[in-house]
């Protein structure tokens, strides 16, 4: 299942940096973050909880990118 979702980024290098930390999180086959549109599209694991797996995403990308936002 693919999900997309509204983000709040500064630049195109945090939205690198937010893409690369979904990408690792749990749950997560594919990530996408468009600085431009301002958008988070990700393809869950077959079986992964959207909303935990979602909950993770955004702490991986406030890490990376304290003052991010992810509309979940």
């Amino acid at each position: 299942m693919t999900k997309t979702y509204k983000i709040e980024v500064d630049c195109a290098n945090c939205a690198e940096k937010m893409q690369e930390a979904a990408k690792k999180t749990a749950g997560v086959a594919e990530a996408t973050v468009s600085f431009m549109t301002q958008k988070m599209k990700v393809e869950f694991a077959e079986g992964a909880d959207e909303k935990s797996v979602m909950e993770q995403v955004l702490k991986a990308c406030r890490k990376v990118e304290p003052d991010c936002e992810i509309a979940l």
